[in-house]
């Protein structure tokens, strides 16, 4: 036997080290990508089911209107804010509002005219507002919630729920895009020793395919 012949790789040793390779590379990636979107996914798979039952399913609303007066200095510092404008209130305004119905509306547009201030203050799972009349300095806060399942819904459909929640949405669904493809590829790689494999992939497809076109008009 030749030197050559004795140092030659054989073809299916390295054959079998690429798989080992690529097999170890996506297990690590499916199960960092599972560990990742586990919550995400249980929170949204049963929000999709109390969605799909909203209709059915009672909600629990509460409305409570908590009453206040803006401090005569702060209510002079009002008068020259603007007569009709989206701007926020006054630093000072925002302060004693936080303080007063622990409430932030800092940073938050209005809708001002020459009567009143009026701060929409929407959230997961609930509405509200606050008004300051800008003669008398009479605030009302109102904040209506409709439960816990409504607030759940709402972050399924990421309403009014921020930036942050806004961006764990999109970093979220990236991990359970590498979390579907990694499966994928593990899939196809063990589909030999697994005859059932792409039969069920098909009727993973062929069904939503098939609902789609006959039941949905």
């Amino acid at each position: 036997m030749t030197n050559a012949a004795a140092t030659a790789p054989k073809p299916k040793k390295a054959l079998n080290a690429t798989r080992s390779f690529w097999l170890k590379q996506l297990h690590q990636w499916h199960w960092i990508s599972a560990a990742v979107s586990l919550i995400g996914l249980m929170l949204f798979a049963i929000t999709g089911i109390t969605l799909n039952h909203a209709s059915s399913i009672p909600g629990q609303v509460s409305t409570v209107e908590t009453t206040g007066t803006l401090p005569a200095p702060l209510l002079e510092r009002l008068s020259s804010f603007p007569q009709e404008t989206t701007d926020p209130v006054p630093d000072a305004v925002a302060r004693w509002a936080s303080d007063h119905f622990k409430v932030s509306i800092a940073g938050r547009p209005t809708e001002t005219t020459p009567e009143e201030v009026y701060v929409a203050l929407t959230e997961p799972g609930g509405d509200g507002w606050l008004t300051i009349d800008r003669a008398t300095g009479d605030a009302v806060r109102e904040r209506t919630t409709r439960g816990v399942i409504a607030y759940l819904n709402d972050l399924h459909k990421g309403r009014n729920t921020g930036k942050v929640w806004f961006w764990f949405i999109d970093v979220f669904a990236a991990a359970c895009i590498i979390f579907a493809v990694t499966g994928f590829a593990l899939t196809w790689m063990h589909a030999k020793q697994r005859p059932s494999t792409w039969p069920l992939l098909g009727l993973g497809l062929l069904i939503p395919v098939i609902i789609a076109l006959i039941f949905i008009h």
